[in-house]
């Protein structure tokens, strides 16, 4: 490779050339950071993707427990007396409590940059493995209470059957949510895998 040589013909001072090689390099160093910023935050999007549909999964699941623990009308319009439905209540019990536990470590991890659980990979597979439990949960708690409700509505169609379809509902809401946070989590805990 040819040094530049100036209009005078002359050859070009040794410094010239080098500080016209760093500057051409300057750029690619300044893409570096660039990109390392970039980086950073795609990595931040999916910890507040996650954070989002935890919200939305937490809210839905307490929404499902409140209907149907205060579907109760007197006789046989009790959901005690219907195991399913004591079933999908417990279910909705189990994911409002971990989406509220999982919410505020969320939130912890965000604002302090430090997670409740030491280890990274740990703490990925944790994410991962009770969203998917959670998940599959919330689809076997709706599963059992929809035949019961459905057998119920074609009999009589009243506040009684409607409430428990909305907190199926509400379950199925939740399900969707955490299904998604499980895909957001089962993506974190790739990567950590490949690092």
């Amino acid at each position: 490779m040819s040094k530049p040589v100036p209009a005078d013909g002359a050859p070009a001072p040794e410094s010239a050339a080098v500080d016209g090689g760093a500057a051409e390099r300057e750029p690619a160093s300044g893409g570096g950071v660039r990109s390392m910023v970039e980086r950073w935050k795609m990595d931040g999007a999916p910890a507040r993707a996650r954070l989002l549909l935890r919200g939305v999964a937490w809210l839905f699941s307490l929404l499902a427990l409140v209907v149907m623990a205060s579907n109760s009308h007197g006789g046989s319009q009790d959901f005690f007396n219907y195991p399913e439905y004591n079933y999908c209540l417990g279910i909705s019990i189990v994911a409002w409590l971990y989406t509220m536990a999982q919410l505020l470590r969320d939130v912890v991890r965000l604002s302090s940059g430090r997670d409740l659980i030491a280890a990274r990979k740990a703490a990925a597979v944790v994410d991962f493995a009770g969203d998917q439990v959670v998940a599959y949960f919330l689809i076997s708690g709706l599963s059992a209470a929809a035949p019961v409700t459905d057998y119920m509505r074609q009999a009589a169609n009243n506040l009684f059957t409607d409430s428990a379809a909305a907190a199926i509902s509400m379950n199925f809401f939740a399900f969707v949510a955490i299904g998604l946070s499980a895909l957001v989590s089962g993506y974190n805990l790739s990567m950590e895998a490949l690092v």
